[in-house]
């Protein structure tokens, strides 16, 4: 269950940074670093879908350790275009708060599947 909802919350994340990055790249702003946001924010769920299908429980692991990794680098692009006002206050609440509930979803699968016996 837990697995179906954090698919589903990161193809809709992905799809909202697919959305905001064109907005952005209309508004041109921060055209240096929107494919940055766009890569990390799209490679969270790709991770996650991908380690779904994993061969072993390292496999697994390690994929959601990825998307883990790119959740971080997406929360920090976030902060970047926050501070430098090229997201709003809602664009940035909206995306972060997002963003924060894959990422602890994302620990907490990491640490059942280390924890769990063979």
């Amino acid at each position: 269950m837990a697995d179906n909802q954090l698919v589903s919350l990161s193809k809709s994340f992905a799809v909202t940074i697919i959305n905001i990055t064109e907005e952005l790249w209309d508004r041109r702003k921060a055209t240096g670093i929107i494919n940055q946001l766009l890569r990390s924010g799209t490679g969270i769920g790709a991770n996650i879908h991908e380690g779904n299908y994993a061969a072993s429980r390292a496999d697994f692991i390690n994929k959601f350790q990825i998307a883990l990794k790119e959740c971080y680098e997406t929360e920090y692009w976030l902060e970047i275009m926050h501070e430098a006002a090229v997201l709003t206050d809602e664009e940035f609440q909206n995306l972060n708060v997002r963003c924060s509930k894959i990422r602890r979803m994302l620990i907490a699968s990491v640490n059942t599947a280390r924890n769990r016996a063979d």
